[in-house]
């Protein structure tokens, strides 16, 4: 299968291009923990030290990788990189990293690890050659031991009040940046749509005309809420996040709020899609509440009591226009 791609087989590849891989690969991950440290040093600087330090670990054995090279191949190191290698670990490009929580870039980096570290035992099991053998299992040791490297470095610059400190500064911008514009996003959808849904249905009994009509009012108001959360706060000021974060939680949301109840009047049956609508409107009014209650600290019978008693009103409005 080798005509498929260009890529070349790990097993093809000699001594020297595996060392000079395996050189390139300590740079590439070098460079990566320095991005994260970079990227989080404003807002955790404890857990960028602790990136700062995987670097230099890094830095340390790609040297020794370097000197094992010069020592046996000489001073030109063939260039050969991960992509160029079939089958060899790939790393998530740090620009989509840099958009997950504090925890899940700690676990990325745990799996560069331990990918790593697998990849070179592996390959020292699939090899007859016993000085290559040798070679991929001091790599993996080296891999191995980078995952002591961080957590030593985790327990050196992270003591449980800065790890607490950071994991309440997290949730908090969680909050500010996803959970607060998609919540209003949610009940806009969910609350606003309602009465042009439902008069059209009443006024039509023609559930066609009524998903068209339930269609365009999500995406519409989808777009509207996103554009304007989006232009209403860059987050410099207010330490919301990314305007364009909140702009796409806050329009999928509401979109996501309005179809909910537009999809039942895909069945041509009126009344059966109206009693499903029912229930799921009902639904998304106790998801608003228990999210609120979860994640607002809003008491969920006062979340839902003003919830369900303002979907209730606007409801009533829609169906007695509709009727009208």
């Amino acid at each position: 299968m080798r005509f498929l791609t260009q890529r070349r087989n790990f097993r093809d590849l000699s001594e020297q291009e595996v060392l000079a891989l395996a050189i390139s690969s300590e740079e590439d991950d070098g460079r990566i923990y320095r991005s994260y440290a970079e990227m989080l040093r404003p807002d955790y600087p404890d857990t960028a030290k602790v990136f700062d330090g995987m670097a230099v670990e890094e830095d340390q054995h790609r040297q020794r990788l370097i000197d094992l090279h010069r020592k046996r191949f000489g001073d030109v190191i063939p260039l050969i990189r991960r992509e160029h290698v079939a089958g060899y670990y790939a790393r998530r490009p740090v620009w989509l990293v840099e958009n997950l929580g504090i925890e899940r870039i700690r676990d990325e980096a745990e799996a560069m690890e331990r990918d790593a570290e697998h990849f070179y035992l592996t390959a020292a099991q699939n090899t007859s050659d016993a000085e290559t053998r040798k070679m991929l299992g001091d790599l993996a040791a080296a891999e191995a031991g980078h995952q002591t490297t961080a957590t030593r470095l985790e327990e050196q610059h992270l003591s449980d009040d800065a790890r607490d400190s950071e994991a309440r500064k997290s949730h908090r911008q969680f909050i500010l940046t996803w959970v607060q514009p998609g919540l209003a996003g949610l009940m806009d959808g969910s609350v606003s749509t309602l009465a042009p849904i439902f008069a059209t249905a009443f006024a039509t009994q023609d559930t066609w005309t009524t998903f068209l009509v339930g269609l365009a009012a999500s995406v519409g108001a989808g777009i509207s809420m996103g554009f304007t959360e989006a232009a209403s706060d860059d987050g410099e000021l207010s330490g919301r996040g990314s305007p364009w974060k909140r702009g796409i939680s806050s329009g999928v949301m509401t979109t996501v709020g309005g179809l909910g109840h537009a999809l039942p009047y895909l069945i041509t049956d009126f009344w059966t899609a109206t009693i499903i609508a029912f229930v799921v409107v009902f639904i998304e009014l106790w998801a608003i509440a228990w999210i609120q209650n979860k994640f607002m600290e809003t008491p969920f019978m006062r979340a839902a009591f003003q919830v369900v008693l303002g979907g209730a009103l606007v409801f009533a409005a829609g169906a007695l226009i509709g009727s009208g």
